[in-house]
C-alpha cells in the first residue's frame, strides 16, 4: 500500500492553499508595465483645432456662446447644388459643412442654410461657393 495518507498532498508541488508564487506576481506585473508602455507610445497626438475667426456680427443675427463646429450634413435640399456633377456635389457639401458661417450662429454653412433658411448672409455664401465650384470646372476643361 501507500505509505502517504489519502488526504495529504506529495511534497513536490505547490500546496494547493498557498497562492501565486513570486515569479508569477513579476511576470504578470512586468507584462501591465510593458502593455502600458505600447499603449503610450501608440496614442496618437492630437493637433491643436482652432477655428478660424469669424467677422464681425451683424446686427439682429442670433449670438451664441460657442465655437465654430464643423458639422457632417450629407444631402443639401436645395436647388442650389442643381447641374453639378456627383464629385462636384460632394466637393459642395464639404466645403458648405466646413465654412462657417458670418451671421454669428456659430454654425456652418450647411447648418445654417437649412436650421435658419431665411437668413441672407448663408443664402448668399452657399452660392457663392457654388459659383467657385462651377467656375472650376470652367477652367480644368
Amino acid at each position: 500500500m501507500d505509505p502517504t495518507p489519502a488526504n495529504s498532498t506529495p511534497s513536490d508541488g505547490p500546496a494547493p492553499g498557498k497562492g501565486p508564487t513570486r515569479g508569477a506576481i513579476a511576470m504578470v506585473v512586468l507584462t501591465l508595465g510593458l502593455l502600458a508602455a505600447l499603449v503610450w507610445t501608440f496614442k496618437p497626438r492630437r493637433v491643436p483645432f482652432t477655428p478660424a475667426p469669424l467677422d464681425s456680427l451683424p446686427a439682429g443675427c442670433p449670438k451664441l456662446a460657442r465655437e465654430f463646429v464643423p458639422t457632417n450634413i450629407a444631402d443639401f435640399p436645395s436647388s442650389l447644388l442643381a447641374g453639378l456633377s456627383p464629385d462636384e456635389r460632394r466637393q459642395a457639401i464639404f466645403r458648405l459643412n466646413m465654412q462657417p458661417c458670418p451671421c454669428g450662429c456659430n454654425s456652418s454653412v450647411a447648418h445654417c442654410r437649412i436650421t435658419y433658411p431665411d437668413c441672407e448672409i448663408s443664402r448668399k455664401l452657399a452660392e457663392e461657393i457654388v459659383a467657385k465650384i462651377k467656375a472650376e470646372r470652367v477652367q480644368h476643361r
